[in-house]
């Protein structure tokens, strides 16, 4: 998107990066992640899953803005995203991995609340 003029704070602006996780043997291939993904980060794979499906694979990991649409449209709940590290480090890589447990027991106990 082109604008006719920049943003005042154009510069103190910070994109947020994510990692999307998918859980291929939950997907049921309706596709609604890879249409409606703004970076087109999500791409149909020409693998078959568990049940016969088409599920959907990571192209470009780096272009993902952690937006969670595709983790709000999917009905199976196969898809979710979390931020991606942003130290490449060992101690970087620690703390974003409990940041993904965390994210992921989360994500469980609302689906818990949920189904109750």
């Amino acid at each position: 998107m082109k604008f006719w003029r920049k943003p005042l704070d154009l510069d103190q602006v910070v994109i947020p990066h994510g990692d999307v996780i998918i859980i291929k043997d939950r997907c049921k291939g309706c596709g609604f992640c890879v249409e409606y993904c703004p970076k087109g980060v999500l791409q149909m794979s020409e693998e078959f899953n568990i049940k016969g499906y088409h599920p959907p694979i990571v192209v470009k990991s780096g272009e993902c803005v952690n937006c969670n649409l595709c983790e709000m449209l999917c009905p199976e709940f196969a898809i979710y995203s979390v931020p991606a590290p942003e130290d490449e480090t060992l101690g970087g890589a620690e703390e974003s991995l409990s940041t993904v447990e965390a994210t992921k027991e989360e994500k469980t106990w609302r689906r818990t609340l949920r189904a109750s």
